[in-house]
């Protein structure tokens, strides 16, 4: 028969207590309590006080507190130790693949430079042009250019020289 109480709702149950037991409301808490036990049994009369052994009963219920709360406490950082763990792990994985990435695109920019570094850019095909056009006029050949049509377009149809 499956029990409700799960090894995993135990482990829930212990986390919350350790949390509960890091916070000022339990201080404050376990201080009132200790104060109002040493009060009721240090100024009310004898009859009405439940604790007459030097406070050993006192002593006896904090020990007991602290039996129960180290290993719960324990517990619940063993639990935290685990998730840590696999976040970590998650998070070198993550970075693994982003390292990965970062080379292939390194790669790639890389491989690009390199391709257009052979290639012609508009102002080394002028300034080629240009130099063409230089010469021809140097050996005093007659460059005729094409006549741009109304619209805007050329025809093809030769320029007088100039």
């Amino acid at each position: 028969m499956p029990s409700a109480f799960t090894e995993e709702a135990f482990g829930v149950l212990s986390e919350k207590f350790a949390r509960f037991m890091g916070t000022a409301y339990f201080l404050i808490g376990m201080t009132v309590f200790v104060a109002a036990w040493l009060l009721w049994n240090t100024l009310a009369p004898g009859d009405l006080r439940f604790d007459p052994y030097a406070f050993i009963f006192l002593t006896l219920m904090l020990s007991l507190q602290a039996s129960y709360a180290a290993p719960l406490i324990l517990l619940a950082q063993n639990r935290q130790a685990d998730r840590d763990r696999v976040a970590l792990e998650q998070d070198r994985s993550r970075d693994e693949r982003n390292l990965a990435d970062t080379e292939f695109l390194t790669r790639e920019v890389a491989a690009l430079r390199i391709a257009l570094r052979d290639m012609a850019t508009r102002d080394f095909v002028r300034s080629e042009l240009r130099d063409l056009l230089d010469e021809m006029d140097e050996r005093g050949l007659v460059v005729s250019r094409a006549v741009p049509a109304e619209d805007g377009a050329e025809d093809g149809t030769p320029a007088e020289p100039t």
